[in-house]
């Protein structure tokens, strides 16, 4: 959440010192098996945009979505806006925030595309192109039919022909070095279960999907893709997080330094409530430099009630 990146070094100083105080109180040897029995769940992907009234036109008007909030923060000098194709309190959702002044941003070659599961991709195809939109690839495939496309500020988006699902936005698709850490992290560190892996020999890449659940089409995922013999991309600062919420940030914090001990990565805000809106959360890195925070999720849902 937007308003998160906006707390000084003493917030931090002051988070430290409680989380660490709680996490103290968690016996390691069995943290790390109660993350595989806390109730996640993908909350919201932030994305920063250089004009936030043209990104809510584009994705609801072409895309289908719905303006769920927004709001203004002069003060701070940015903006937000929260679109999704259902209620934040059960949908993943797409959180655009706009920082007054900076009109573009470098969206780099670590961050993939996000994958939104429709059951027409050609209807859809043919709006995004009535109204303007660019699209890259036109929709084909075997199996699965796909589609490429480009909104405002450049973000790639995968359209996927797919029967009704609760989670449309389907995928956040982010490059990693590594394949098998990657997959390793999320899975200890997270709870997350492999729900897909695929290699492709003649276009040189392996996929690996991780989320929630256990089927593919029914939930979102994380597609981690490792591009043959590509080592190193450049992180831009355009895709900001995945928020993704836990039962307790306080366990999961304490999950997740552990792993980052054995594959790497950082906790960089440690567990506990934020002052004013009283959201506890944590967030940290992963060994590629993607970062992810974790909400608390009976503080997610006040706080989200708050804004209907």
């Amino acid at each position: 959440m937007a308003i998160f990146k906006q707390f000084a070094y003493s917030v931090v100083l002051f988070l430290s010192l409680i989380g660490s105080s709680m996490a103290a109180r968690i016996p390691s040897d069995d943290v790390l098996g109660w993350v595989k029995k806390d109730n996640h769940r993908f909350l919201h992907a932030d994305i920063r945009v250089g004009d936030l009234n043209r990104t809510i036109k584009f994705y609801t008007e072409s895309l289908g979505m719905k303006l769920l909030s927004q709001k203004y923060f002069p003060k701070q000098k940015y903006s937000k806006a929260v679109v999704g194709f259902g209620p934040q309190d059960t949908h993943f959702v797409l959180e655009f925030t706009c920082i007054h002044g900076v009109e573009k941003y470098e969206i780099g070659t670590a961050f993939g595309h996000i994958g939104i599961a429709t059951q027409d991709i050609y209807a859809m195809v043919e709006n995004i192109r009535a109204k303007g939109g660019v699209i890259t690839r036109e929709p084909a495939g075997l199996s699965t039919i796909y589609a490429f496309g480009l909104d405002p500020d450049g973000y790639s988006y995968e359209l996927i022909q797919s029967p009704p699902t609760p989670e449309p936005i389907s995928q956040i698709m982010l490059h990693v070095a590594d394949l098998d850490r990657a997959i390793k992290f999320y899975e200890k560190a997270l709870g997350m279960n492999l729900l897909q892996k695929y290699d492709s020999q003649q276009e040189q890449f392996t996929l690996g999907m991780v989320g929630y659940g256990s089927n593919l089409t029914r939930t979102t995922v994380l597609e981690l893709k490792y591009n043959y013999n590509v080592t190193e991309y450049t992180r831009g600062n355009g895709y900001a997080e995945v928020a993704i919420g836990t039962d307790n940030v306080y366990k999961s914090a304490a999950a997740v330094k552990l792993v980052t001990k054995e594959l790497g990565g950082q906790i960089i805000l440690p567990p506990g409530p934020i002052p004013q809106i009283n959201t506890k959360i944590t967030s940290f890195v992963d060994p590629e430099g993607f970062k992810t925070d974790l909400v608390d999720n009976k503080d997610y849902l006040k706080e989200v009630q708050k804004k209907e």
